[in-house]
C-alpha cells in the first residue's frame, strides 16, 4: 500500500474528517434551503415604501430573502402573461388580477385584497394653501404647468384619477394640461421637483414624499375604491409566496401598512 493510500484511509477514520464532512453538508444544506425560500414580489410602485419595511421585517424573523419588483400594475402583470418568474403580485387595482386569474397564471384560492388607498391632488413644496376641488378652476390655476398623472387608461392611479376629475366636471379642461408618467411614483416625483405644479397620487405617496403638500382630497364616492388585491402566482415557489402573503395579511405587516397611510380593505 502506498504511503498516500495509508494517509488517505488514516483520515477517513478521523473523528476531525467526519465533523468536517457533516458541516460542509449542513452549510450546503442551508444555503439551498435559502434559495429555495427566495420569494420574487411584482408589486405595485405606489406600495414601495411601505412593503419595502415590511420585506426588511419578514427578512429579519424568518431569515427568508424577498426580492421586490417595482412597476406599474399594467406592465407587472403583462411581464407575469410573458412568463416572467414572479412568485407573489400585489396590483393596486382588481383589474389586472383580474385578468391574470382568467389565463390561470394566480392561485385564486390565495387572492385576497390586501390594502386600500384613496385619492389626493398634490402642489409642489411644502406649505402650499389647500382648494375645494367642488368649486376650483384647477385649469386655471395651473396655468402653463402641469398637472401629473400615472397613465391614465391603463395605470391604477391615473384610472381612478380620471375618473375622480369626470366626476367633479374638471376633466375635459385638465386633459390637455396632463403630463402622464408609467406609474403613481414618477408623477410623484415630477411634482416633488417641480417640472409639474400640481399632480393626482395616492395619500400613500405624498406621505412619503416632504417635497409636496397635498392641498385636497378626492371625495371616496367620486371614483371606485382604491383596493390592492394580491395572489401567488402560479408555477413558482408557491409555498414561499403564499408564508409571505400570510405574513403581509397579518398583524405585524399591517401595523407597518397603517403606519405609511394605507386603509383595511371594507368586508
Amino acid at each position: 500500500m502506498s504511503a498516500y493510500l495509508a494517509s488517505f484511509l488514516n483520515s477517513l477514520a478521523s473523528p476531525v474528517f467526519w465533523r468536517s464532512l457533516a458541516a460542509a453538508g449542513a452549510l450546503i444544506s442551508g444555503l439551498a434551503g435559502q434559495l429555495q425560500a427566495e420569494v420574487t414580489v411584482f408589486a405595485a410602485a405606489s406600495a414601495k415604501t411601505a412593503l419595502d419595511e415590511a420585506a426588511a421585517s419578514y427578512r429579519d424573523s424568518t431569515g427568508q430573502n424577498v426580492t421586490l419588483s417595482y412597476a406599474g400594475s399594467p406592465a407587472l402583470a403583462r411581464q407575469i402573461q410573458l412568463g416572467a418568474p414572479a412568485d407573489l403580485f400585489i396590483s393596486a387595482n382588481p383589474g389586472w388580477m383580474d385578468v391574470l386569474q382568467q389565463e390561470g397564471l394566480i392561485d385564486e384560492t390565495s387572492r385576497l385584497d390586501l390594502l386600500a388607498n384613496s385619492l389626493v391632488l398634490i402642489a409642489h413644496g411644502p406649505g402650499a394653501l389647500p382648494l375645494d376641488l367642488e368649486a376650483a378652476d384647477l385649469a386655471g390655476r395651473l396655468g402653463e404647468s402641469r398637472l401629473a398623472m400615472a397613465l391614465v387608461d391603463a395605470v391604477p392611479a391615473g384610472l381612478y384619477g380620471k375618473a375622480a376629475l369626470m366626476a367633479l366636471g374638471q376633466w375635459n379642461e385638465l386633459a390637455p394640461k396632463v403630463a402622464q408618467t408609467a406609474n403613481v411614483r414618477a408623477a410623484l416625483a415630477l411634482v416633488a421637483s417641480g417640472e409639474a405644479s400640481m399632480g393626482v397620487v395616492y395619500a400613500t405617496d405624498a406621505k412619503a414624499e416632504d417635497g409636496v403638500t397635498v392641498i385636497a382630497a378626492f371625495p371616496a364616492d367620486s371614483h371606485p375604491p382604491v383596493i390592492y388585491p394580491a395572489a401567488v402566482v402560479t408555477g413558482g415557489n408557491m409555498a414561499e409566496a403564499k408564508a409571505f402573503l400570510d405574513f403581509l395579511n397579518g398583524a405585524a405587516a399591517r401595523s407597518i401598512f397603517l403606519h405609511h397611510g394605507f386603509g383595511e380593505p371594507q368586508e
